[in-house]
Protein backbone atom coordinates (compact mmCIF):
# COMPACT_ATOMS: atom_id res chain seq x y z
CA UNK A 1 0.00 0.00 0.00
CA UNK A 2 1.60 3.36 -1.11
CA UNK A 3 0.01 5.99 1.28
CA UNK A 4 0.76 8.55 -1.78
CA UNK A 5 -0.86 6.89 -4.17
CA UNK A 6 -3.92 6.07 -2.26
CA UNK A 7 -7.40 8.29 -1.44
CA UNK A 8 -8.55 8.78 2.48
CA UNK A 9 -11.30 6.48 2.10
CA UNK A 10 -8.91 3.94 1.09
CA UNK A 11 -6.33 4.48 3.51
CA UNK A 12 -9.41 4.74 5.87
CA UNK A 13 -9.60 0.89 5.14
CA UNK A 14 -6.01 -0.15 5.95
CA UNK A 15 -5.79 -2.49 8.88
CA UNK A 16 -4.40 -0.46 11.61
CA UNK A 17 -3.30 -3.74 13.68
CA UNK A 18 -2.52 -6.05 11.08
CA UNK A 19 -0.11 -3.66 8.95
CA UNK A 20 3.21 -1.72 9.16
CA UNK A 21 4.22 1.84 8.61
CA UNK A 22 7.13 2.33 6.56
CA UNK A 23 8.81 5.42 6.50
CA UNK A 24 12.43 5.77 4.43
CA UNK A 25 14.42 8.99 5.02
CA UNK A 26 17.25 9.73 3.44
CA UNK A 27 19.08 13.06 2.35
CA UNK A 28 20.25 15.15 -0.36
CA UNK A 29 24.18 15.70 -0.10
CA UNK A 30 27.69 15.07 -2.30
CA UNK A 31 28.42 11.71 -3.37
CA UNK A 32 31.78 12.49 -4.13
CA UNK A 33 33.01 12.98 -7.93
CA UNK A 34 30.54 10.12 -9.28
CA UNK A 35 27.33 9.74 -7.92
CA UNK A 36 24.47 12.54 -7.87
CA UNK A 37 23.17 13.93 -4.63
CA UNK A 38 20.06 12.06 -4.40
CA UNK A 39 21.58 8.78 -4.06
CA UNK A 40 20.96 7.91 -0.60
CA UNK A 41 17.22 8.85 -1.59
CA UNK A 42 17.17 6.66 -4.46
CA UNK A 43 18.52 3.52 -2.66
CA UNK A 44 16.52 4.23 0.44
CA UNK A 45 13.38 4.48 -2.23
CA UNK A 46 14.53 1.41 -4.21
CA UNK A 47 14.49 -0.68 -1.10
CA UNK A 48 11.56 0.35 0.59
CA UNK A 49 9.89 -0.12 -2.60
CA UNK A 50 10.96 -3.51 -3.32
CA UNK A 51 9.78 -4.59 0.09
CA UNK A 52 6.29 -3.11 -0.54
CA UNK A 53 5.78 -5.03 -3.62
CA UNK A 54 6.76 -7.76 -1.64
CA UNK A 55 4.09 -7.13 1.05
CA UNK A 56 1.69 -4.74 -0.47
CA UNK A 57 -1.27 -6.09 1.72
CA UNK A 58 1.09 -5.47 5.16
CA UNK A 59 2.91 -2.47 4.49
CA UNK A 60 2.12 1.25 4.19
CA UNK A 61 4.65 2.87 2.52
CA UNK A 62 5.16 6.76 2.98
CA UNK A 63 7.15 9.04 0.53
CA UNK A 64 10.45 9.33 0.76
CA UNK A 65 11.85 12.55 3.08
CA UNK A 66 14.89 13.48 0.98
CA UNK A 67 15.92 16.00 3.82
CA UNK A 68 18.31 14.27 5.99
CA UNK A 69 20.83 16.11 9.10
CA UNK A 70 23.94 16.20 6.59
CA UNK A 71 25.65 19.25 7.73
CA UNK A 72 29.27 16.92 8.42
CA UNK A 73 29.31 17.35 4.32
CA UNK A 74 28.85 21.23 4.11
CA UNK A 75 32.45 22.28 3.28
CA UNK A 76 32.17 19.66 -0.11
CA UNK A 77 29.05 21.76 -0.94
CA UNK A 78 26.39 20.12 -2.68
CA UNK A 79 24.36 19.82 -0.32
CA UNK A 80 21.32 19.89 2.02
CA UNK A 81 20.87 19.64 5.61
CA UNK A 82 18.43 20.03 8.27
CA UNK A 83 19.54 20.90 11.52
CA UNK A 84 19.91 17.92 14.14
CA UNK A 85 17.17 19.29 16.26
CA UNK A 86 15.19 20.55 13.17
CA UNK A 87 15.68 16.67 11.98
CA UNK A 88 14.07 15.03 14.86
CA UNK A 89 11.07 17.46 15.00
CA UNK A 90 10.51 16.45 11.53
CA UNK A 91 10.65 13.10 12.24
CA UNK A 92 8.14 13.35 15.59
CA UNK A 93 6.41 15.49 13.06
CA UNK A 94 5.78 13.02 10.30
CA UNK A 95 4.80 10.24 12.25
CA UNK A 96 2.51 11.94 14.92
CA UNK A 97 -0.80 11.50 12.63
CA UNK A 98 0.12 8.46 11.70
CA UNK A 99 -0.08 7.45 15.11
CA UNK A 100 -2.96 9.65 16.29
CA UNK A 101 -4.75 7.59 13.29
CA UNK A 102 -4.29 4.62 14.88
CA UNK A 103 -1.41 2.92 13.22
CA UNK A 104 -0.33 0.36 15.56
CA UNK A 105 3.56 0.01 14.08
CA UNK A 106 6.04 2.33 12.68
CA UNK A 107 8.84 1.23 10.90
CA UNK A 108 11.36 4.41 9.82
CA UNK A 109 13.80 2.73 6.99
CA UNK A 110 16.97 4.81 6.90
CA UNK A 111 19.13 5.31 3.73
CA UNK A 112 21.63 8.01 5.51
CA UNK A 113 24.28 7.47 7.89
CA UNK A 114 23.65 11.11 9.64
CA UNK A 115 20.45 10.12 10.39
CA UNK A 116 20.84 7.70 12.78
CA UNK A 117 21.02 9.73 16.00
CA UNK A 118 18.33 11.52 14.66
CA UNK A 119 15.86 8.98 14.39
CA UNK A 120 16.42 7.36 17.66
CA UNK A 121 15.97 10.23 19.16
CA UNK A 122 13.09 10.77 17.59
CA UNK A 123 11.29 7.60 18.42
CA UNK A 124 12.28 7.80 21.98
CA UNK A 125 11.05 11.04 22.29
CA UNK A 126 7.66 9.91 20.76
CA UNK A 127 7.83 6.43 23.27
CA UNK A 128 6.59 8.46 26.24
CA UNK A 129 3.35 9.51 24.54
CA UNK A 130 3.05 5.75 22.73
CA UNK A 131 4.28 3.14 24.81
CA UNK A 132 1.67 0.51 23.73
CA UNK A 133 3.02 1.19 20.39
CA UNK A 134 5.56 -0.52 18.26
CA UNK A 135 8.58 2.24 17.08
CA UNK A 136 11.45 0.84 15.43
CA UNK A 137 14.17 2.14 13.11
CA UNK A 138 17.33 0.89 11.17
CA UNK A 139 19.11 1.59 8.18
CA UNK A 140 18.80 -1.03 5.48
CA UNK A 141 22.65 -1.95 5.28
CA UNK A 142 22.53 -3.04 9.78
CA UNK A 143 19.37 -4.91 8.68
CA UNK A 144 21.50 -6.53 5.97
CA UNK A 145 25.05 -6.21 7.15
CA UNK A 146 25.96 -10.33 7.31
CA UNK A 147 24.77 -10.63 3.62
CA UNK A 148 26.37 -7.58 2.36
CA UNK A 149 29.42 -8.16 3.62
CA UNK A 150 29.24 -11.59 2.05
CA UNK A 151 28.92 -10.06 -1.17
CA UNK A 152 31.39 -6.86 -1.20
CA UNK A 153 34.89 -7.95 -2.67
CA UNK A 154 36.81 -5.00 -1.30
CA UNK A 155 38.37 -4.89 1.73
CA UNK A 156 35.90 -2.24 3.21
CA UNK A 157 33.03 -4.92 4.07
CA UNK A 158 30.52 -2.18 5.95
CA UNK A 159 28.78 0.30 4.08
CA UNK A 160 30.88 3.32 3.18
CA UNK A 161 30.02 6.89 0.91
CA UNK A 162 29.88 6.88 -2.50
CA UNK A 163 31.19 3.53 -2.29
CA UNK A 164 31.42 -0.06 -3.68
CA UNK A 165 27.91 -0.47 -2.16
CA UNK A 166 26.56 2.62 -3.06
CA UNK A 167 28.27 2.80 -6.53
CA UNK A 168 26.87 -0.87 -7.42
CA UNK A 169 23.50 -0.06 -6.28
CA UNK A 170 22.84 3.43 -8.50
CA UNK A 171 24.56 1.37 -11.24
CA UNK A 172 21.32 -0.92 -11.01
CA UNK A 173 18.77 1.29 -10.51
CA UNK A 174 19.56 5.01 -12.67
CA UNK A 175 22.69 3.54 -14.21
CA UNK A 176 22.97 7.11 -16.40
CA UNK A 177 23.41 9.09 -13.00
CA UNK A 178 27.05 7.62 -12.46
CA UNK A 179 29.98 9.27 -14.00
CA UNK A 180 32.02 6.69 -14.61
CA UNK A 181 34.79 8.17 -15.52
CA UNK A 182 35.13 10.61 -12.26
CA UNK A 183 34.98 7.20 -10.03
CA UNK A 184 38.24 7.08 -8.09
CA UNK A 185 38.73 4.80 -4.88
CA UNK A 186 38.86 6.82 -1.45
CA UNK A 187 40.11 4.59 1.26
CA UNK A 188 38.95 5.05 4.69
CA UNK A 189 41.65 6.79 7.22
CA UNK A 190 40.33 4.39 10.03
CA UNK A 191 43.25 3.63 12.76
CA UNK A 192 42.45 0.15 14.17
CA UNK A 193 43.36 1.28 17.41
CA UNK A 194 40.39 3.21 17.83
CA UNK A 195 37.91 1.16 17.39
CA UNK A 196 34.61 1.49 19.06
CA UNK A 197 35.61 5.19 19.59
CA UNK A 198 33.21 8.20 18.10
CA UNK A 199 35.31 10.23 16.20
CA UNK A 200 33.70 13.63 15.89
CA UNK A 201 35.17 14.82 12.06
CA UNK A 202 33.58 16.27 9.18
CA UNK A 203 33.94 14.57 5.32
CA UNK A 204 36.34 16.95 4.67
CA UNK A 205 38.54 15.80 7.66
CA UNK A 206 37.71 12.40 6.89
CA UNK A 207 38.46 11.86 3.15
CA UNK A 208 39.71 13.30 0.19
CA UNK A 209 37.15 13.39 -2.72
CA UNK A 210 33.88 12.81 -0.23
CA UNK A 211 33.57 8.84 -0.72
CA UNK A 212 34.18 6.49 1.74
CA UNK A 213 35.72 3.06 0.14
CA UNK A 214 36.03 1.66 -2.94
CA UNK A 215 34.02 2.47 -6.08
CA UNK A 216 36.18 1.25 -8.35
CA UNK A 217 34.83 -2.39 -7.97
CA UNK A 218 31.38 -1.25 -8.36
CA UNK A 219 29.00 -3.19 -11.11
CA UNK A 220 25.40 -2.93 -11.66
CA UNK A 221 25.23 -7.09 -11.32
CA UNK A 222 26.08 -6.40 -7.89
CA UNK A 223 24.56 -3.57 -7.29
CA UNK A 224 21.24 -5.96 -7.88
CA UNK A 225 22.81 -8.51 -5.82
CA UNK A 226 23.11 -5.81 -2.50
CA UNK A 227 19.67 -4.13 -3.47
CA UNK A 228 17.96 -7.84 -3.17
CA UNK A 229 19.76 -8.59 0.16
CA UNK A 230 18.72 -5.59 1.69
CA UNK A 231 15.00 -5.92 0.41
CA UNK A 232 14.90 -9.66 1.57
CA UNK A 233 16.12 -8.86 5.18
CA UNK A 234 13.74 -5.73 5.52
CA UNK A 235 10.96 -8.10 4.76
CA UNK A 236 12.02 -10.62 6.89
CA UNK A 237 12.17 -7.92 9.92
CA UNK A 238 8.89 -6.55 8.80
CA UNK A 239 7.15 -10.31 9.27
CA UNK A 240 8.83 -10.46 12.52
CA UNK A 241 7.69 -7.39 13.96
CA UNK A 242 4.08 -7.92 12.61
CA UNK A 243 3.97 -11.30 14.71
CA UNK A 244 5.85 -9.81 17.95
CA UNK A 245 3.09 -8.67 20.25
CA UNK A 246 2.78 -5.13 21.15
CA UNK A 247 4.40 -3.49 24.10
CA UNK A 248 2.01 -3.10 27.33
Amino acid sequence: MRFAEMTWPELRKAPRDASIVVAPIAACEQHSQHLPTITDTVLVTGVAEGVERRLAEQVVLLPTLWLGASSHHFRFGATLSAEVDTHVAILIDLLTPLLEDGYQRVMILNGHGGNIDTMQVALRKLQTSYQNRQLSAASYWDLAAKELAELAEGPRKNMGHACEFETSMIMALRPELVRKEAIQDDPPRDDPVLRGLYLCEDMKQRTQRGAVGYPKLASAEKGRRFLNAAIDRTAEVILALLKRPLPE
